[in-house]
């Protein structure tokens, strides 16, 4: 299958999914969840959804065991809504590269500091 396919499948299950959860998913927990990225595999079996929330560790958690309950139904939702050869296994991931972004900012603006009092630096 052709990357051309993955990457409109990918937009399209990302762009429905979005609306379900804002509009067909009551579940709380998913209230604050954000899909960043949907990556369908080239046999278009599996669809790894990425995503992140604001909260707790432990309510991130939350959100995702709630994402995973309502698999199955976003699943069935995806098929209905979507002319797609296979209708894919819907897999969320957590997105950690919010967490590296900012952790990634924090090392650089350490090494402006450490760089700024410095040797030949005045005082």
């Amino acid at each position: 299958m052709g990357s051309k396919y993955q990457r409109q499948a990918a937009s399209l299950i990302q762009g429905h999914l979005t609306r379900l959860l804002q509009t067909q998913v009551n579940d709380p927990r998913v209230r604050l969840v954000t899909i960043t990225a949907v990556d369908v595999t080239p046999d278009a079996t599996r669809a790894y959804v990425y995503v992140t929330a604001m909260g707790s560790p432990e309510e991130q958690q939350e959100a995702l065991a709630g994402l995973q309950s309502a698999a199955s139904f976003l699943r069935r939702e995806i098929g209905q809504r979507i002319r797609l050869r296979n209708t894919p296994e819907i897999v969320f991931r957590w997105d950690t590269s919010l967490e590296r972004g900012e952790r990634i900012s924090s090392l650089l603006d350490q090494l402006w500091d450490d760089e700024a009092d410095g040797p030949g630096s005045e005082p």
